[in-house]
Parts: C-alpha cells; sequence; structure tokens
C-alpha cells in the first residue's frame, strides 16, 4: 500500500507491506530513495512482518522541506520520522536505518519512546565532532555533502555505494535529492548538531544490531568494535563478507536471515544486554 503522507516536515511518500503487530521501520541513506529496500519489501519478511518505508524530505516521491533549514540535519530528520510515525498511528517499531538512515536512527532513540530495537547498516555511531573517527577520507564522502552533483559524480558515488548490483533508479535517485539536504547536514554535522552517536550507543538500553559489509568503502570498521555498547546484540558487530556499503541490497540471501532473527529477538524480548 502506498500513500502519502503530510507532516510538517513535508509531504512524506509512504509504502506499508505485510502484516505483524510489531512494525519494521525502513530509513535509507543520503540521496538515495525508499525503493534501495525492495528486496525486504518484496521478500519473505513481509509474510511475518509489517514494514514500512518512506522516502526522507527531499528525496524520491517525498517532498522538498519547507524549512530546509530546520529538516534536512540528523535530528530534523528524526523528528520528522518520529511526527509521520505518529500520523501513521504507529506506537511501538524496530527502525532499521542504512547509512544516514541509521544516524537518524540513533537520533530517535530519546526522541521515540517506542523504539524496541534498532539495526544500523554502514553507520559509525561518532561522537560530536568525532566524524574522522568512524569514516574514510574519501572523494565520494565530500560528494555526499555537495548541494550540486555532475553526471559523473552522480555515477562514481552510486558506484561507490552498490557497485556491480547498481540499477539505474539509483542514479535518478540522487539526481532528483535536494542538494540543499546534502549541503545542510555536513555543514550541521561539522558543526556539531544532534546527540552525541556515540553516548547513546554507549548508555541505551535500546537492542542494537550493527551490521556491516567488509568491503565498505566509506566507514573504518575497526571503529565500530572499538565501542563499549550498552546492548549489543549478539555481543558483536557483524560483518558480511565481500560486500560493500549496502549489504542488504547487494546480498539479501545474506542479510534477510540476520534481520529476520533480530526482529524474532525483539518481539520474543529475548535481546539482553551484555
Amino acid at each position: 500500500m502506498q500513500s502519502f503522507v503530510t507532516t510538517s516536515h513535508g509531504t512524506l511518500a509512504v509504502e506499508q507491506v505485510g502484516r505483524g503487530s510489531l512494525p519494521l521501520v525502513l530509513i535509507h541513506g543520503n540521496s538515495t530513495c525508499r525503493d534501495v529496500f525492495r528486496h525486504q519489501l518484496m521478500g519473505r519478511l513481509a509474510e511475518h512482518h509489517r514494514l514500512i518505508a518512506f522516502d526522507l524530505p527531499g528525496h524520491g516521491q517525498s517532498s522538498d522541506a519547507p524549512d530546509p533549514a530546520r529538516t534536512y540535519t540528523r535530528s530534523g530528520l528524526a523528528e520528522a520520522v518520529v511526527e509521520l510515525l505518529e500520523r501513521l498511528d504507529v506506537t511501538e517499531a524496530v527502525v532499521l536505518g542504512w547509512s544516514l538512515g541509521g544516524h537518524i536512527g540513533i537520533e530517535m532513540v530519546p526522541r521515540f519512546a517506542g523504539m524496541r530495537g534498532l539495526m544500523v547498516i554502514g553507520t559509525p555511531p561518532v561522537a560530536r565532532n568525532g566524524m574522522a573517527d568512524g569514516f574514510q577520507r574519501s572523494a565520494h564522502m565530500q560528494v555526499a555533502g555537495q548541494e550540486h552533483l555532475s553526471e559523473t559524480e552522480i555515477q562514481s558515488f552510486v558506484d561507490a555505494i552498490f557497485g556491480k548490483s547498481a540499477e539505474p533508479f539509483m542514479q535518478a535517485a540522487v539526481a532528483r535529492a535536494d542538494g540543499r539536504f546534502r549541503k545542510t547536514l555536513f555543514e550541521a554535522a561539522r558543526a556539531g548538531s544532534g546527540v552525541d552517536q556515540r553516548q547513546i550507543v554507549e548508555t541505551s538500553p535500546t537492542p542494537l544490531a550493527v551490521i556491516n559489509g567488509s568491503d565498505d568503502r566509506f566507514v573504518k570498521l575497526d571503529y565500530f568494535d572499538a565501542l563499549a555498547y550498552a546492548n549489543l546484540w549478539e555481543g558483536r558487530c557483524h560483518r558480511l563478507a565481500g560486500l560493500g556499503h549496502a549489504p542488504f541490497w547487494e546480498s539479501p540471501r545474506d542479510f534477510d536471515p540476520i534481520l529476520e532473527r533480530f526482529l524474532l529477538d525483539i518481539e520474543n524480548d529475548r535481546a539482553r544486554p551484555c
């Protein structure tokens, strides 16, 4: 089921599939769209779970934010997602955030009392002003914060994220994304806005699953292992061999069983602090 939901951060395009008492909310990354979760939305997960995917403000079929300075920050985006869930009458959910989506999910922890569990993918939980601790320095990271992108830059950015698994809709999604989003997002992050994400994961009792591809070109994988998580699911950070920044897209066969196991643990109340 697809719909458009009006919020104070813009009109958001929402897609819902499946059934289940505890929804899974899927949050995509910078300059992409909800279609990156196509394999999950069309796969066996929907047989037993309600999945909610949407386009962030300034992305996909959603409108641009009416107030970019308010919305296009990690905290502003978290507030937009919480408002969306209120409009959908969702009071409890598990959140899956990919890349920027994971940062939004971490920002939601103190804002959304109904968060039962959080899975982050390609998302280093860095402290304020600590982006260099968790991210690789590269031209691709520079593009992620640029307002205006050439066709060559768009293609290079998509290739770095998705590799050989890239499809044409991904380039179209990056081209469509509001350039003010990228510029505002990175300026706010450099200024130290939002919560201290490292502190959140090291103190919050919310069950946290950390999943990365072993060949991710954007993040420093060893950084994840150095954190003192308060409630790390299965007691370790998971690395999927041979996969990059978007393992859920590249190999749902490898990724989806991990996600399903996490959901079952949350639903059965088996996730416990280490």
